[in-house]
């Protein structure tokens, strides 16, 4: 009901004085164009400098309006507006291919590349319990899934969270060390309110990115051309971003900060806690502009997050409608996490002419990571009345305590990243050549100190490899009592890297039919120093190689084939085993890739579509095994297994509503591992299959009430076994993922709307907005807790749910 009554409330605000059509002409890389003629009936009127118009009609008649321009195609739009009604219209106007050649060469490049370009007011515009950019991959970016709402890490195409290069700004950043959970995470590095371009690739990317196995997201912060002033409000937090220009154009500073609360998601939780997060960032970003050659810029961030939880008492249901039971805990302790993390970059770019240009670039990255927790937790096993006639239905009617569980936690990690790269890019003729070396010290301190006691039916758990055995309470067990998991180490770690690139690009024509080529190679040679242990060198070259095709064909198509020679050389996590020790001699692990693309550009309903289809393998050697238990990644630190990931990717995009875009993308993949030599099992990242919708839509007589919807289902992923479990005996499937969320919001002013209203005068923008989490309170489960019976000798897997149907408010202000 309060639904349909903001609903109402938005439409009657909405009614406007006049028949009128307006909105923003664009060119197809989303910019505004200028002088763009819209008439009918040899009246009319142009856009302005920001691609905007607005022209009366006459009402409850059909005309054509006529869209022209001298560089642009002309596009008619017939249309028929009721009396006292507006029409929002926002075309995409097509370069005239036969005058300006060489703007085409542009507009495919990253086609050509298996680069995708994220639209960035989709990215703010999606409803998302973790909004931001990572969130808008897992719906629209080819290969990436991800099975928790709560956190910023994704998968693609079979690799893990630590497999995905994060560049902003040509920089690479990147995530915490010893976070578990996704409410424990915060929010994402990248800020989209300071981002001006997203770019991603799954795979088969250039030798100028870095050396990583699956993917790269490629960011780029904006320089402002203006002063402004951005605000955003909700129930789960907020955000204030300002930026300006000097009045000689020279300087331009951008900066961004915000607040995150996930109270909001965590009390929907089946656990009664106390919990307390605060998630806090602050990012600026400056460029000073001292001649037509030289340029200056420095980007920043600082970040905290404090994680504070008491848990209070639990109850889950599971098992089947037959045999309903129960997980009851009460808990007593409490968890306090803190994670502070200070970023600073200084770039310098010089032109030396128009074909060459250098940059330098010298970065530091200090995380200091505390992880603090105490929790003892009594549990049993409940029995729950399923008589559908009785009043008590659901509810617990017995419960048999079978033990009690102690977890304690004292780890604390200091990392220092300091590096200093340079890069030249020259262009002669219709060549590109790239070149590039870095140098990259990394400085870990860890301390760890982690132990778990088991106590079932008054008797103490021994660790399960751990000989001799307990067999209680059948026969008496005298010998010393020690934890069931318990892990000390203290390590100090200094890792040098040196690493170069260099590659060749070109674009050319072979009679109509254009060609683009790539070469390329990367090299690292790292060496690990660890206390205690003999200092361990490694070297690796990887070759890799590009070629897409635009036949002259009448139909728009775009044909790529990509691949190469991928490492990942380990960071201080890969070397790290589950008994904390670490071993420099891991080396690094191996990926073959090959990955074949179609992009086919049509009209439908005389709108513009794009079908994008991607094919691939990867063949992997000297492969870490891990384990995944939320979001944190175990490592085995050694090279003992091969795998390999096969699959197919679809995505169509395009108006399904005219002047909105909308995506609906499909993806298949199977991923094996073969450890030791015992054979073929599913990897913990053996997502089956993925179906994403992103849909947006307006009310046609009344376009500034807008609504989003986000959907995403992922088959289930192997996991959910205890810790110590060997994967080929324990081979069970979570359930499968399925959330959607939708979002309706009505904008009183922005861009593309203006507005009577008097005290909007002095606003930029301002919107009004309502989201929908989880629409159908789906129950989904990222782990389970393992509860163990010595007098049954048993172990039972109780699903950990993930965040169930939230409702939040949102308010967006432009000054």
């Amino acid at each position: 009901m309060s639904f349909l009554v903001v609903f109402f409330f938005f439409t009657s605000i909405a009614i406007a004085q006049t028949a009128t059509i307006k909105g923003t002409v664009k060119n197809e890389e989303g910019k505004p164009i200028e002088d763009v003629s819209v008439t009918y009936n040899q009246k009319g009127t142009t856009t302005d400098s920001n691609g905007r118009y607005t022209l009366s009609l006459p009402a409850n008649t059909e005309v054509t309006v006529i869209f022209s321009h001298i560089a642009y195609t002309t596009l008619n739009k017939k249309v028929k507006i009721p009396k006292n009604r507006n029409l929002f219209f926002s075309p995409k106007l097509k370069i005239k291919i036969e005058e300006i050649e060489t703007v085409v060469v542009k507009d495919k490049k990253d086609d050509a590349q298996g680069i995708d370009k994220v639209p960035i007011e989709t990215i703010k515009k999606l409803p998302s319990a973790n909004a931001g950019i990572e969130g808008t991959l897992k719906n629209i970016g080819l290969g990436v899934s991800g099975n928790n709402e709560l956190s910023t890490q994704y998968n693609v195409r079979g690799g893990n969270y630590d497999e995905n290069l994060v560049y902003v700004n040509g920089i690479e950043v990147y995530r915490p060390f010893l976070v578990r959970s996704g409410q424990q995470e915060g929010l994402s590095f990248v800020n989209p309110n300071l981002t001006q371009n997203v770019k991603f690739s799954a795979g088969g990317f250039q030798a100028k990115y870095g050396d990583k196995l699956s993917s790269v997201l490629d960011i780029t912060y904006k320089k402002p051309k203006s002063f402004g002033i951005g605000l955003e409000a909700s129930l789960l937090g907020g955000s204030l971003t300002a930026e300006g220009i000097s009045k000689d154009k020279k300087l331009s500073a951008i900066l961004g900060a915000r607040y995150r609360n996930n109270s909001l998601f965590v009390n929907q939780k089946d656990i009664e806690t106390n919990f307390k997060p605060s998630f806090t960032d602050v990012q600026t970003y400056v460029s000073y502009q001292f001649n037509n050659k030289f340029s200056l810029d420095f980007l920043g961030n600082f970040s905290l997050n404090n994680y504070k939880y008491t848990p209070v008492s639990r109850e889950t249901k599971f098992g089947t409608i037959s045999d309903p039971k129960a997980l009851i805990v009460n808990y007593r302790g409490k968890e306090t996490d803190q994670y502070l993390t200070l970023f600073g970059a200084l770039k310098g770019t010089y032109l030396v002419n128009d074909n060459l240009k250098l940059e330098l670039t010298s970065s530091a990255y200090n995380t200091q990571e505390e992880e603090h927790y105490d929790i003892l937790a009594f549990y049993g096993i409940g029995t729950v009345n399923a008589d559908f006639g009785s009043d008590s239905f659901g509810d617990v009617e017995f419960s048999q305590a079978i033990g009690s569980q102690l977890d304690h936690a004292r780890n604390d990690l200091d990392a220092l990243i300091t590096n200093i790269q340079v890069k030249a890019t020259l262009k002669k003729d219709k060549h590109l050549f790239e070149f590039g070396a870095k140098y990259q010290l990394e400085d870990i301190k860890d301390r760890i100190v982690e132990w778990e006691v088991i106590d079932s039916a008054g008797f103490s758990l021994r660790p399960p490899n751990l000989l001799p055995s307990n067999d209680e309470p059948y026969n008496s067990y005298t010998g010393p009592i020690v934890p069931f998991t318990s892990v000390r180490a203290t390590n100090n770690v200094q890792i040098n890297r040196i690493s170069g690139f260099g590659q060749w690009s070109k674009s050319t024509y072979l009679n109509d039919t254009q060609l683009w080529f790539n070469l390329g190679v990367r090299a690292q040679n790292w060496k690990i120093k660890a206390e205690g242990t003999e200092e361990k060198g490694h070297t690796v070259i990887s070759p890799r190689a590009q070629f897409a095709i635009k036949p002259d064909w009448k139909k728009d198509m775009l044909f790529r084939v990509s691949g190469g020679y991928y490492y990942q050389p380990p960071f201080y996590r890969e070397l790290r085993d589950s008994s904390g020790m670490v071993h420099p001699e891991v080396k690094a692990q191996r990926s073959i890739h090959f990955v074949l693309g179609n992009d086919y550009s049509f009209k439908l309903w005389n709108r513009p579509f794009k079908l994008v289809t991607e094919a691939y393998f990867k063949s992997l050697t000297d492969v870490n095994p891990f384990t995944v238990d939320n979001v944190q990644i175990r490592y085995r630190a050694i090279n003992n297994a091969k795998a390999y990931a096969v699959g197919f990717d679809a995505r169509i995009n395009g108006e399904f509503v005219e002047g909105t875009e909308s995506y609906f993308s499909f993806g298949y993949l199977k991923t094996e591992e073969n450890i030791d030599n015992q054979g073929y099992i599913a990897r913990p990242t053996d997502q089956r299959l993925k179906f994403a919708v992103l849909f947006q839509d307006y009310v046609p007589n009344y376009p500034n009430l807008k609504m989003y919807l986000n959907m995403v289902y992922n088959t289930g992923l192997p996991g959910g076994s205890p810790s110590y479990a060997d994967p080929y005996i324990f081979q069970s499937r979570l359930k499968d993922y399925f959330r959607s969320d939708i979002g309706m919001s009505y904008v009183f002013k922005d861009a593309e709307n203006t507005t009577n209203i008097k005290w909007l005068e002095n606003f930029k923008e301002f919107s009004l907005g309502i989201e929908l989490f989880n629409m159908f309170d789906v129950q989904n489960s990222i782990t389970n807790t393992w509860v163990r019976d010595i007098s049954s000798s048993r172990s039972i897997g109780i699903p950990n749910y993930l965040s169930g149907r939230v409702l939040n408010l949102k308010l967006k202000i432009g000054l």
